[in-house]
């Protein structure tokens, strides 16, 4: 397939990578540098988003930044022909479908659960990946190929369903280590259990401010954040009684969560 992508970060340059297997690659980003880097692995650097119309992609990989997603689509549009599949793999999906839909193009969204921040980007068995239930076939079966060579677990959503998910699965954790930091002090602490926060903290926080901000902005995220706010505080009440039967049952309900 002739797939053209736009976006040539970390994850755009590593699916220009990963789909040059069997595929024709071209690869446009407003810095000319990150996508002449991405065409040094086999993929072409188009010069302009003009540049879409001679290249006549057949999917429009859109790897851009979280918050410019839909513009960008919106920018390319007028470059590509009407049967184009358009592919995403945001984070969050937020404003997507409604775009889908009003576009009447052929979609395929997807979003690969590994970042470069955390993710080892050679060695990814036994990591995870959505494709959005309702894609289209075609371009589904695109990256359903790659993840399948990658030894990837594969699961299938709705849009709804994914961003309940995200508000989980990131929405937590990233909860958590913001949180950790916003606690920690300049000074040493000889602790094992605390660097290993730490460097999950300085981990996190090496990501896109964008990124973070939107991955909280979903539109699920504030309820998991009160269910937290809502154990913290029963937390204070077992430390506030001191209460050992009670902390004992807390901590094994808590085992059990994590198995």
């Amino acid at each position: 397939m002739r797939i053209a992508i736009i976006g040539a970060g970390k994850m755009g340059a590593w699916f220009a990578s990963v789909l040059a297997d069997g595929n024709e690659i071209a690869v446009y980003d407003t810095d000319r540098a990150k996508a002449e880097a991405a065409a040094s692995r086999g993929a072409k650097a188009l010069p302009s988003l003009d540049a879409l119309a001679q290249y006549r992609p057949q999917m429009l990989l859109n790897a851009v930044s979280l918050q410019n997603t839909v513009a960008a689509f919106e920018s390319a549009a007028p470059h590509i022909g009407n049967d184009c599949i358009l592919a995403d793999i945001a984070s969050v999906k937020g404003a997507l479908p409604d775009y889908y839909q009003k576009a009447g193009r052929r979609f395929a969204s997807t979003h690969p659960m590994f970042g470069p921040t955390f993710g080892d980007m050679a060695a990814l068995r036994e990591e995870n990946a959505v494709v959005i239930k309702g894609s289209d076939a075609e371009g589904a079966a695109v990256f359903r190929s790659v993840y399948e060579k990658l030894g990837l677990h594969i699961f299938d959503y709705t849009f709804d369903e994914h961003d309940r998910m995200m508000a989980y699965s990131l929405t937590t954790p990233f909860a958590a280590s913001l949180v950790f930091a916003a606690c920690m002090e300049n000074s040493a602490v000889p602790g094992t259990t605390f660097a290993r926060h730490r460097k999950l903290a300085r981990g996190l926080l090496s990501e896109d401010d964008h990124l973070l901000a939107e991955i909280l902005f979903n539109t699920y995220s504030l309820a998991q954040l009160e269910k937290i706010t809502s154990r913290l505080e029963f937390l204070k009440h077992v430390i506030r009684g001191k209460d050992y039967e009670e902390a004992k049952r807390f901590f094994d309900k808590l085992r059990r969560n994590v198995g």
